[in-house]
């Protein structure tokens, strides 16, 4: 194989997109290792005037991820991720205006790998979202796990992201005067698992939990995709049966986190690496689906509202996605 290098006289911005991007995939990858290796550190050499205080504060912010979590605008801010926005790039498109009055739901689509488009235009100050949705608050709502890693949760949760439980769902939609957004990627962990290249494979039809919450608090529904998430990693074929799949799945269903095998570009040569490639990823929010407020719904009324969903997700889809480059026969597999 011959390997294809990058050229010697690249752009400053271009080096330091790339840079960007390799401190995020590093940060998935080492954050969690890190944060408990300075634990354990600290527990072996005796600091404990360092990690009692620390642990003690832990137990006592535990709740917070669940309360709207501890946004700092300063890390939002990093230049860094201008810089990764930048990168792929990442846009954000808006196809009808949303009233400030009432809270949403947000249902992004796909899981893709790294979330890049959800990360990017809902948890940092360099999407357009401030410009197109005034008025508006989003809370990206991502696994309990990572919240309880010392430190990791800390960092995750500065920079805007929050726990995905029902009760950090409610937490938000229940706040008085409306303008509040719960951003929920539904196809989770098992979805990343379907993040291929020119695959259109959502996990959503046993996902109906935040149908019955969009009905409890009367919280208009907006399907979200995002053209291009798919796009950025290569993933060691995985079809359901193979060895290699029951493996990736019997370690979700216990941890919950999903390891899919992929790969990309690397640093300084473009056939081999983690480095993703440069895709364009286009976030299209779609139309609000409105939701009258019903405290005890039943499964009929359940059913009849995710299907609607699954209507108009599979609408804004076909109506976008020939300005992507998806071909006319494609269409959304639901899973």
């Amino acid at each position: 194989m011959k390997v294809k290098f990058a050229p010697l006289n690249i752009p400053l911005a271009q080096r330091l997109q790339t840079a960007a991007v390799l401190h995020w995939v590093l940060s998935w990858l080492l954050l969690v290792e890190v944060s408990i290796g300075i634990m354990v550190m600290l527990v072996l050499y005796n600091y404990w005037f360092l990690y009692l205080p620390y642990l003690a504060w832990f137990c006592y912010d535990w709740r917070t991820p669940e309360q709207g979590g501890r946004r700092c605008n300063w890390i939002q801010s990093w230049t860094v991720w201008r810089y990764f926005k930048d990168y792929f790039p990442i846009h954000l498109v808006k196809t009808q205006d949303l009233d400030p009055g009432h809270n949403y739901i947000f249902g992004f689509h796909p899981h893709g790998i790294l979330v890049a488009g959800g990360f990017v235009n809902f948890c940092t100050n360099y999407s357009d979202f401030k410009k197109l949705f005034p008025g508006f608050t989003s809370y990206f709502h991502v696994a309990k796990l990572w919240f309880c890693f010392p430190l990791v949760r800390e960092y995750l949760m500065s920079n805007g992201p929050v726990s995905v439980t029902k009760e950090s769902v409610s937490h938000v939609l229940s706040k008085e005067g409306g303008g509040n957004i719960s951003v929920i990627v539904l196809g989770g962990a098992k979805e990343a698992l379907e993040a291929h290249p020119g695959r259109f494979t959502l996990c959503i039809l046993q996902r109906k939990g935040f149908v019955k919450i969009a009905l409890t608090h009367g919280a208009s529904l907006v399907p979200v995709f995002s053209f291009g998430e798919n796009d950025i990693y290569k993933q060691i074929n995985n079809p359901k049966g193979s060895w290699l799949r029951t493996l990736q799945d019997t370690f979700r269903n216990v941890t919950g986190v999903a390891l899919p095998l992929i790969y990309a570009r690397g640093i300084f040569q473009y056939n081999f690496g983690l480095i993703p490639y440069r895709k364009l990823i286009c976030t299209v929010v779609g139309r609000p689906i409105p939701v009258r407020q019903t405290l005890n719904p039943t499964s009929e009324q359940i059913e009849e509202l995710h299907q609607t969903y699954l209507d108009e997700l599979g609408k804004l889809f076909n109506e976008h996605k020939g300005k992507y480059g998806i071909p006319e026969h494609e269409t959304l597999v639901f899973e």
